[in-house]
Parts: C-alpha cells; sequence; structure tokens
C-alpha cells in the first residue's frame, strides 16, 4: 500500500539526508537519484526526498497495514531524533574545538539516527574489516536470507530485518558462510543463541536504561563484540551520546587535528588509544560527544568520496586513498578472537 507525499515537520537545515543515510551508522538506505533515498525502517519501505523547501516521504507498507500519518510522523521523529536542536549542538562544539567548527561549514544537517538495536547489532558484527559498501550488502544479503517480504516497490522486493529467533536457528551458521560471511557467520549465530537464552529482544531494549558503562560492557560480552562495535550499538540504538566509536579512521583523524598526548607514539589502535580518544572527545565535547565525533567522521568521509571526483587526482592516488579507509589499523585481540 502506497502512499502519497507528505513534508516531514522538520526543516532542511537541520537534516542532510545525503549525509546522514549514507555515512556509515545505518546499511539499508539506498539512493535512487541526487534527491531521494529509499529503504526499510519500522517494517515499511520509506522513500525520502530533499527539495529546497524541505524534506519529503511517503511510504509503502503491507497491504493489510492502515496508513496513520500520526504514527509515521512518530516513527521518524524518533529515527532522525527530530527532537535534538541540532543548531545550538554545532554552535556549542563550535565554540569549543575550531577543527569542528571547519568541518561543520561542510556538513550541515548530519543527524545520529536512533536505531532499532537488534538491526544495529549484526549489522555492526559485520563491519569487521570491512567497508561501508561491503556491510550494506551482507545486510541486505541478510534481509533477503531470513527476512519477511514487506513489498515492491519499482521492481524490487524488499524485506525486513531477521528476527533473533530466525538468526539463532541451527543452519544459519553454514548458511551465511555459503553467502560469504566468512568468520561473521558464527558471530551472528552464536549472539542470536545468547539474545534468546537472555529474553530475546528485550534484553537490548533494557540497555537503554542502565549506565554507558555497564551496557558497554554487557554488549562485549556477545561474540564478535569488541569495544568498537559495542560503542556504535551503544550510541546508535542505546541512547548513549557520548559513546566514542573509534576505528582506523576516528584514529587517524585524533592522530592528525588533534593533540592527544597518548597518542604521540601510538602506531596502533591499541586499548589505551582507545580509551584515551574516547576520553578526550567526551571532555571537549560533553554530553553529546558521540554526536560531535561522527560529524568529524562524516566530514572526512565526506572529504575523501569527493576527493574521488577531483579530476587534479590520478587514479593511481584515488585507490592509494581508498586504501587508506578501508583497511583497519592493527587491533588487539581478546581470548575469544573478538576485534577491540
Amino acid at each position: 500500500m502506497a502512499s502519497v507525499w507528505k513534508r516531514l515537520s522538520c526543516d532542511g537545515d537541520v537534516l542532510n539526508l545525503g549525509i546522514t543515510l549514507v555515512c556509515g551508522q545505518a546499511f539499508r538506505w539506498k539512493k535512487l537519484n541526487n534527491e531521494e533515498w529509499c529503504g526499510v525502517l519500522s517494517g515499511k519501505v520509506w522513500t525520502f526526498k530533499q527539495s529546497s523547501d524541505g524534506i519529503y516521504y511517503k511510504v509503502n507498507s503491507r497491504l493489510s497495514e492502515v496508513e496513520s500519518t500520526t504514527q509515521n510522523e512518530s516513527i521518524l521523529n524518533d529515527y532522525f531524533q527530530l527532537n535534538i536542536d541540532l543548531h545550538h549542538l554545532y554552535d556549542h562544539w563550535s565554540s569549543r574545538d575550531d577543527n569542528f567548527k571547519q568541518v561543520a561549514a561542510t556538513i550541515s544537517g548530519f543527524r545520529l539516527l536512533r536505531q532499532d538495536p537488534v538491526e544495529n547489532l549484526f549489522s555492526f558484527i559485520c563491519s569487521s574489516n570491512n567497508n561501508i559498501e561491503r556491510i550494506s550488502s551482507m545486510v541486505e544479503a541478510l534481509c533477503v536470507k531470513y527476512g519477511g517480504i514487506i513489498t515492491e516497490v519499482n521492481g524490487v522486493v524488499y524485506h525486513d530485518f531477521p528476527s533473533i529467533a530466525t538468526l539463532a536457528e541451527p543452519q544459519v551458521e553454514q548458511e551465511l558462510r555459503e553467502l560469504k560471511f566468512g568468520y561473521r557467520a558464527k558471530f551472528i549465530h552464536e549472539t542470536a543463541k545468547i539474545l534468546m537464552k537472555k529474553c530475546n529482544k528485550d534484553w537490548l531494549i533494557s540497555l537503554r536504561e542502565v549506565p554507558y558503562e555497564e551496557a558497554h560492557a554487557a554488549l562485549c560480552e556477545l561474540p564478535g563484540v569488541g569495544a568498537k562495535v559495542a560503542d556504535c550499538v551503544c550510541l546508535m540504538s542505546l541512547d548513549k551520546t557520548d559513546a566514542i566509536p573509534v576505528d582506523t579512521h576516528v584514529w587517524q583523524i585524533s592522530c592528525r587535528d588533534y593533540n592527544i598526548p597518548d597518542l604521540k607514539k601510538s602506531k596502533s589502535l591499541t586499548n589505551k588509544a582507545y580509551k584515551a580518544i574516547g576520553d578526550h572527545f567526551r571532555q571537549l565535547f560533553g554530553k553529546y560527544a558521540g554526536w560531535a565525533n561522527s560529524v568529524l567522521f562524516s566530514g572526512d568521509l565526506k572529504k575523501f568520496q569527493d576527493s574521488k571526483d577531483l579530476p587534479s587526482k590520478s587514479e593511481k592516488d584515488d585507490k592509494r586513498l581508498k586504501r587508506k579507509f578501508n583497511n583497519p589499523v592493527a587491533v588487539t585481540k581478546t581470548k575469544k578472537g573478538r576485534s577491540k
């Protein structure tokens, strides 16, 4: 059942879809053209359009579902966290950090998404040693293989994200290996089985109510979840706004643009360096440090993506930049062989 275009009750300058949807925090949004994106959220297929007079959306849902504008607006307000005053935060962070001020001038309207913790967790288990394009293809493969069909839009069939119970079924690990998930297949299957023993999705939701340190430690007990993946889940789906996910790119930004003493002799992303980076940004940016750090990451990602289109760059240089972005730094392994 398709709806007509409706205007989202927010100004375009506080929500930049082109950055927010494709910067590596969610992996199911596809760019249709210069103005439109399509993807799955809350069991529905959404198409968004960014135009000069605002943000528009339309919904395609299962035939049995009744269209509710009020419900749809509530879903989008929660997902895009439109209750948070982005202008105030940008001004505050810019007053604290000249580097942020420069980045913010090129990347206005970035918002952190408030995601479903199940999809968020399993998506970032797929992220180990991967780039955004590859993660997106793996998440899509999960949905096509194990998720229920929602509807068909313009000849494309869209699927829901699979349930924990489905991912915990005995054959899943082998099937995922056949789909080229590699070692992540075991992590996905084992984590799903553990979550089934922990009251399914309710346990993940309950982590929204506990302190950041407790939620982070609990997530790190799951197979395939190290410090970075745990911080991604804390920040993007558990309301821990000061969580700082640190990957190779954030490490490079920290070494290049910030004077963090513990990084001066650091040649790789050690546990000590990871903590030093998080503590530095929390002290610098405050309660919403995770948002600010995500702006810095997305700004650098945008700069990298734009560089591939510059005529002054040779093909060789572009490949070098891509390798630099995609290849992870050396990581420390735990006893269970998880990435930190």
